[in-house]
């Protein structure tokens, strides 16, 4: 087996998407992990899926070495995350505890005020997700490549961060140590408020009366994508965030305003200057997302027909391989009414020529 930062066994307390996505992960390197849920149907599903073991029913002290956990990663809804940390921090006294609640200062303050033993709990949060939940959605590689939060506090001991670095660091993932309330204003902004919009937006399209949807593009599925999650788990999510997501959204809501306000009187002076200069605002935001391996670069786009039947994908990325170009990213959309797709190509801007050059040799049919 391949040499890890995590010692077995660790306990992992719900067998949800994050939770049966840290079992599998750490299983995959031959770390013993034991599975615990409220719920048993949940619990039975993750265990299928080879994310652990149950975990037995037994007290810290009754406990035998081999069922006696150095880590304890807590993945269950907000609303209840401090109060089973605090039940794991005391069942488990020799144990670092962990959960990887999307918000962490309330959770913090919460098991502060219970009085918890905190030189034994390390806040964190994977940025990692996927639009559906529950165990039939954990992944191995979920976290890999994806920047996972430590949320460091005053109590915070080495030995607390190093477990809790080198569970993320096995898994796949980029540690960043950050406080619980710097955590909490960056995940407003770039997580919990998009959620909001792209929910807000997409709910337009239930008053639809002229089937607009119909000729919807990639556009609105880009910007709608995340809109079919989980409304029972973003209301604690939110609620747990609240202040800070209603500071962000309010600026967003005076940009729209301006916005509006310009598009209503166009031929005023400065009106379409405005407009201009929200885009170009937007452009500039995009500019600094990260992409491939953390950079941030502009990619060339190729856009390629493909017939919507089996194996021309497989065949598109099979030609592209042996011309021995490398694929930064790519996009799919199916065209309305007939059977074909439109699969969008990202390369570096040097290699496209040549991207064009190959794929038209080889009878792929290129859209303007």
């Amino acid at each position: 087996m391949t040499p890890t930062r995590t010692n077995s066994p660790v306990l992992v307390v719900g067998t949800g998407l994050l939770g049966t996505s840290v079992g599998l992960g750490l299983r995959r390197l031959g770390v013993d992990v034991l599975l615990r849920d409220a719920s048993p149907s949940a619990l039975r599903l993750s265990v299928d899926y080879g994310a652990g073991r149950p975990a037995p029913a037994v007290r810290a002290t009754d406990a035998r070495e081999a069922d006696t956990p150095r880590i304890v990663v807590v993945c269950v809804p907000p609303d209840v995350a401090a109060e089973v940390v605090g039940q794991s921090l005391v069942a488990w006294p020799d144990a670092i505890v962990t959960d990887v609640a999307s918000v962490k200062s309330q959770p913090l303050q919460q098991l502060r005020d219970a009085g918890a033993d905190l030189r034994r709990y390390v806040g964190s949060h994977p940025m990692a997700g996927r639009e559906t939940g529950g165990p039939l959605s954990g992944r191995a590689d979920l976290f890999i490549g994806r920047p996972w939060v430590i949320a460091t506090h005053e109590d915070t001991t080495v030995h607390g961060l190093q477990e809790i670095e080198g569970l993320a660091l096995d898994l796949g993932a980029t540690p960043v140590p950050m406080s619980a309330d710097d955590h909490d204003e960056a995940v407003a902004l770039i997580s919990h408020v998009p959620q909001l919009i792209s929910s807000l937006l997409a709910a337009r399209l239930v008053d639809d009366e002229h089937d607009a949807s119909a000729l919807a593009g990639q556009g609105v599925r880009d910007v709608t994508r995340i809109a079919s999650s989980d409304p029972t788990l973003w209301v604690q999510i939110l609620a747990a965030n609240g202040a800070r997501v209603a500071k962000v959204l309010r600026r967003f809501a005076a940009d729209l305003d301006e916005v509006a306000g310009a598009l209503e009187g166009v031929d005023e002076p400065g009106a379409r200057r405005r407009i201009a200069e929200a885009i170009a605002a937007g452009n500039d935001g995009v500019a600094r997302l990260p992409g491939k391996h953390g950079k941030r670069r502009e990619f060339a786009s190729v856009t390629v027909m493909i017939a919507d039947r089996p194996g021309q994908l497989a065949r598109l990325m099979t030609d592209i391989g042996d011309a021995e170009i490398n694929i930064e990213d790519f996009r799919i959309e199916h065209s309305q009414g007939i059977e074909v797709g439109l699969v969008e190509i990202l390369v570096v801007p040097e290699a496209r020529a040549k991207l064009v050059d190959e794929l038209t040799k080889r009878d792929w049919r290129i859209a303007a």
